[in-house]
């Protein structure tokens, strides 16, 4: 029974080698696996760089929303004083010259 006992444990701590193509199998695997999370920090990197850009573009388009209201209101305020002083009428942009409405 001893030695029944001997046999059954050689056998089961036998080291077994893998052949060289099985190894490489496995370092491929592993060095696929460590290529695609580099590829992932990578992508991740760039997706974040993008949403940095699209954060400034929204920031730049709000700012140029206010802005354009604000030369609307210029342009209000400008009608306004120009109607009190001269009257309703037409203004010729690129001679200067007003016309006032007949009333």
């Amino acid at each position: 029974m001893a030695e029944e006992a001997k046999v059954i444990e050689t056998a089961e701590t036998a080291d077994t080698k893998f052949t060289d193509e099985e190894l490489q199998s496995l370092q491929q695997l592993q060095q696929n696996y460590q290529d695609k999370q580099l590829q992932f920090g990578q992508l991740r990197v760039q997706k974040l760089l993008l949403e940095q850009q699209m954060d400034a573009l929204v920031e730049r388009e709000t700012q140029l929303e206010e802005e354009y209201k604000a030369t609307q209101q210029e342009e209000q305020d400008l009608v306004n004083t120009l109607n009190q002083k001269y009257g309703p009428g037409q203004l010729d942009p690129t001679t200067g010259v007003f016309t006032p409405q007949n009333q």
